[in-house]
C-alpha cells in the first residue's frame, strides 16, 4: 500500500470511530472499541511504522524551531505520521469525553458538538467540553 493509501484507510478507520461515538455512544460495540482503544492502538502501530520509516529516510528528526518541524513536513513519511498521530490522540481525548461523561451524565446532544469539535479540531473540542464539565458541575 502507498502512502496515500494508508492516508485514506485512516482516515476512514478514524473516521467511522467518530460516527460510532457520536451517534451510538452506549451500543456494546462502540464501548468495546473505547475501553480497549483498539482504533487508536492500530493507528499507533501505523504511526510506529511510517515514524520509524521517516527516521530512516529523513535522518534526524529536530523540533527545536519552527524552520525545523516545517522541513520535517516536507517529508511524506513524517507527513504521514504526524497525521495519523492526531487521528490517534484526538480519538483517544473524544473516548476520554465519553468515559467523563458516564459520571457528569449530560445529554448526548450537549456532548455530541464536544466529540465533533474534537473530531475537527482537537484542542477546541476539548476547551468546550472542559467548559460545559465546569459549569454541570458547578451547578449540580
Amino acid at each position: 500500500m502507498t502512502p496515500s493509501d494508508i492516508f485514506s484507510l485512516t482516515n476512514t478507520v478514524a473516521l467511522l470511530m467518530w460516527l460510532l461515538m457520536i451517534i451510538v455512544p452506549n451500543w456494546r460495540v462502540t464501548r468495546f472499541l473505547i475501553d480497549y482503544k483498539v482504533i487508536p492502538i492500530l493507528l499507533s502501530l501505523v504511526y510506529a511504522v511510517f515514524i520509524f520509516q521517516a527516521f530512516q529516510t529523513g535522518g534526524n528528526m529536530d523540533f527545536g524551531s519552527l524552520e525545523a518541524v516545517m522541513a520535517l513536513f516536507t517529508e511524506e513519511n513524517a507527513v504521514l505520521a504526524g497525521w495519523v498521530h492526531y487521528l490517534a490522540f484526538d480519538l483517544i481525548v473524544g473516548m476520554w469525553i465519553l468515559d467523563q461523561n458516564k459520571t457528569l451524565k449530560a445529554h448526548q446532544l450537549i456532548i455530541a458538538p464536544c466529540l465533533l469539535a474534537t473530531f475537527m479540531f482537537g484542542p477546541l473540542g476539548f476547551l468546550l467540553f472542559m467548559i460545559i464539565k465546569g459549569v454541570k458541575k458547578r451547578r449540580s
